[in-house]
């Protein structure tokens, strides 16, 4: 992975660092322990680096050993950031959101998403999420399942079955964006989906990097994207609009008749370029982390025959008691326990997003260190299920650590946690059971190169796509 350009990377995190230098003349007392490393560059290219090499949890751990201690601070993406880690930083970031921190996230991605929930803090954060919600309630979710179920079916009649090989990720990745397409805007046209698809390909290998809006760099590819994108998304806005006032459409039928259709609790409606920018950050959100986590799922049930077993032999027992033909019905999944069990640990040992950031909105004390107002503060996800205090043997895949109560709150966040917790949550659940009860039900499967490595990009990718041979199952 090529981190950044770095001419262009220098001068852009010079003038940030002299910037920053001329505003903070007064020193705080109590700093947490750390380094910010190098001039102007901070300790990014570590932090990124961990990234590539599949570790990212590498980087924060080394530090919390180094300085013996659960805070720290260094220097990442141009910014002076502490570090929080474990379940105590978790529960003390979550609970404090709006008060004394909020949501933030690097300046790519700021500048590639626009004006949209991601980016809004407070009240207006509050009513655009209350808005989002009131689409993923529980009667909407329910009436997916079987939507969702013949998508499943027809993608993999049509891209698994008579195959000998195929790569996971790619296919898993077509999968999962055409899946998002028809729920959140009712789009079916393949040349459509294939070149959104394209566009979102590029657009997220520069949503973490450093924003220099020149030719060359990952940042002005991802851009130039995501331009491509609001393209094709304010079209159909325009049509479905004029659809709805038509009677043409129904405003419950999609997540774009839903954003365009109902205002907030002021009865205020969300200005077009809003909506634009929703969509395109749901499409984002709700594909991706999806195609990370079932092709590691591919990968740990290949690995491990012993927890395959279990596994299919629930989704066998639900496949018996249904009607040839008949697809799932939301109470099938609340049968799925192990088999969520299961995915759960997939995503401890491999979490599908790293974490995420906030900022501090005031100054205030925490473990005893100041922590100033203004300073970026990160927690890891991948560092929290890594946690020995959480999760004995961490590095052993156990299943049995969500039956019963499960873990302990605040230490397993994938999904994130607070105010701030995944939108789609629900909605994930429900994508990946479903698909992996057609999957194990239809077909056997092995891996190609077992030692194959996963990096983080900015999501868990395999370096090869997951090559692997495929077998239909017998009927």
């Amino acid at each position: 992975m090529q981190v950044l350009t770095l001419a262009p990377a220098l001068v852009f995190l010079l003038v940030l660092a002299i910037t920053k230098l001329l505003k903070s003349k007064t020193p705080h007392p109590k700093l947490p322990p750390g380094s910010f490393g190098w001039p102007i560059i901070g300790e990014s290219l570590e932090f990124l680096r961990s990234h590539h090499e599949g570790r990212p949890e590498k980087f924060i751990q080394d530090r919390m050993s180094k300085y013996n201690s659960p805070v720290f601070k260094t220097s990442v993406l141009g910014e002076p950031m502490v570090i929080l880690c474990g379940p105590a930083g978790n529960k003390f970031l979550f609970s404090n959101e709006g008060k004394k921190v909020a949501l933030w996230w690097p300046s790519s991605v700021r500048k590639l998403m626009g004006r949209c929930l991601v980016a809004k803090a407070g009240v207006e954060a509050r009513s655009d999420k209350k808005l989002l919600m009131s689409f993923f309630n529980p009667e909407a979710l329910m009436r997916s399942v079987q939507v969702i179920d013949e998508v499943t079916k027809a993608h993999l009649r049509t891209h698994w079955k008579g195959k000998d090989q195929l790569e996971a990720y790619s296919t898993l990745k077509q999968h999962t964006f055409d899946l998002a397409c028809r729920l959140f805007m009712s789009i079916t046209d393949p040349q459509l989906i294939s070149r959104l698809a394209e566009h979102f390909h590029v657009f997220l290998r520069g949503v973490i990097d450093f924003p220099i809006n020149v030719p060359g760099t990952k940042f002005y590819r991802a851009k130039k994207a995501a331009d491509s994108i609001r393209k094709e998304l304010r079209v159909l806005v325009k049509q479905r609009r004029m659809e709805l006032e038509k009677k043409m459409a129904s405003p419950s039928q999609d997540l774009m008749s839903h954003l365009i259709a109902n205002g907030d609790e002021n009865g205020k409606l969300m200005p077009e370029v809003e909506i634009i920018n929703n969509m395109l950050n749901l499409l984002f959100a709700g594909h991706d982390t999806s195609t990370s986590t079932l092709v590691l799922i591919i990968k740990y049930l290949s690995e491990l025959p012993h927890v395959f077993e279990k596994f299919i032999a629930e989704q066998r027992e639900i496949a018996a008691s249904k009607a040839r033909g008949e697809l799932l019905w939301w109470e099938d999944l609340q049968k799925m326990r192990y088999s969520w069990n299961v995915i759960s640990e997939v995503m401890r040992m491999s979490a599908p997003v790293f974490g995420s950031f906030r900022q501090a909105l005031v100054d205030f004390t925490y473990e005893g260190y100041t922590i100033p107002k203004g300073w970026k503060l990160h927690w890891s996800a991948c560092v929290t299920h890594k946690d020995p205090n959480s999760y004995p043997r961490t590095l052993t895949f156990d299943e049995s650590r969500f039956e019963g109560s499960g873990p302990a709150p605040y230490s397993f966040v994938p999904f994130g946690g607070g105010p701030r917790m995944c939108l789609g949550l629900e909605f994930a659940r429900v994508e990946l059971l479903v698909f992996l009860h057609n999957l194990v039900n239809g077909f056997h499967w092995s891996l190609v190169d077992p030692n194959e490595k996963i990096i983080y990009d900015p999501m868990p990718i395999p370096v090869k796509g997951l090559p692997i041979r495929l077998r239909a199952r017998d009927s």
